[in-house]
């Protein structure tokens, strides 16, 4: 009995390698998937920004005054870096711009007070530094409190003790000049000096936000550390599951901001050898502003340590561009918020438009 043979099926021929086969399996545009990226945005809004004051402000041109807004940006930059990665971990920290005056504070006090090497105070404020972020971390941890409640009883328990151990210690809102003290030089090289590049004084904070920068985005796209952090931002319940130590990353990320305010805080101290106690506050708030327009959601699992770095120089420009400008430095505050709010909107709009098939 011979066997029929079945009619052939054909089956259509498999898409090549650049071709699209249907709506689900279809490559975006390119364009589409820069627009996803969290630090485009603010890339695109930082050159708009930089244009506008080159063209209103001709003082923005010349070489010094493009040396001090970065040298602006920076400070804010090294503080903001830290705070955006805490930021997509899923927290924030609103005791960061009193911290880095606790930092300067303590660094002042322990050397002159106790007649001792500037270097030792440079030390001991970097251990009280970190041990303010330990306990930011350790008390949200262990209490499960929202970051803002903890962080802000935090805030004002250093703006007071600022305020209240400097007059006791030294009778007066600010520390004493310790300028003339032993390894003042050394320091102030370190955190506080300026190179020339083609006859323009540019500041050593400006590499430092650069180096920082590079280690950041290095950790956030190729360590394990990166992966916990971006885990815990998005499900802190789903990651600990899948066994991310979600203790270990939010109380490193607190101390990571910690650090931050340490290096402000020494830069500030050797930029000008004594530090007034009140100052600081309301800096929690640029710092917060400049990782928000750089992409980091308020809601954590989403950002970039790139997208910060522009927010800051935003920030920078704006806040020299208005001087330069010759416009009333009244209006910076105001000027901020309207950025902060078009960046939160054209962030909302370019996700959208990303993710839209």
């Amino acid at each position: 009995m011979t066997r029929q043979a079945e009619p052939a099926v054909t089956s259509p021929p498999a898409p090549g390698p650049g071709k699209e086969s249907d709506g689900r399996t279809r490559q975006r545009p390119l364009a589409l998937r820069l627009l996803a990226r969290p630090e485009v945005g603010v890339f695109l809004g930082a050159v708009a920004v930089l244009i506008f004051f080159l063209i209103t402000a001709p003082a923005v041109r010349d070489g010094s005054s493009m040396a001090n807004i970065l040298y602006q940006s920076s400070t804010i930059g090294i503080m903001a870096l830290p705070v955006a990665l805490l930021m997509i971990g899923g927290e924030f920290d609103l005791s960061a711009g009193v911290a880095v005056i606790t930092s300067a504070l303590t660094a002042s006090m322990t050397a002159y007070q106790l007649s001792m090497n500037v270097w030792v105070g440079v030390i001991v404020a970097l251990i009280v530094s970190l041990a303010i972020g330990l306990f930011n971390g350790w008390l949200l941890v262990k209490t499960g409190l929202p970051s803002f409640l903890v962080t802000l009883g935090t805030f004002l328990i250093l703006q007071g003790v600022n305020l209240a151990v400097t007059k006791s210690i030294t009778g007066n809102v600010a520390t004493d000049d310790i300028s003339d003290m032993d390894g003042f030089d050394q320091a102030k090289a370190l955190f506080a000096s300026s190179f020339e590049v083609g006859g323009v004084n540019v500041k050593i904070t400006v590499v430092w936000w650069l180096v920082f920068a590079a280690i950041a985005t290095w950790v956030l796209l190729r360590t394990k550390y990166g992966n916990w952090i971006f885990a815990v931002g998005g499900n802190k319940d789903s990651s600990r599951a899948v066994g991310v130590p979600v203790t270990f990353t939010k109380i490193s990320l607190f101390m990571l901001v910690g650090f931050g305010a340490w290096f402000v805080g020494m830069h500030q101290l050797f930029s000008f050898n004594t530090v007034q106690s009140g100052e600081g506050v309301g800096q929690e708030l640029i710092y917060i502003a400049a990782a928000v327009i750089g992409g980091c959601l308020l809601t954590g699992g989403a950002g970039s340590a790139i997208g910060p770095v522009f927010g800051a120089f935003m920030f920078g420009m704006v806040q020299q561009g208005i001087v330069y400008a010759g416009w009333n430095p009244d209006w910076f505050k105001a000027f901020l918020g309207v950025m902060l709010l078009g960046a939160v909107l054209i962030n909302l709009w370019v996700q959208r438009t990303a993710t839209r098939r």
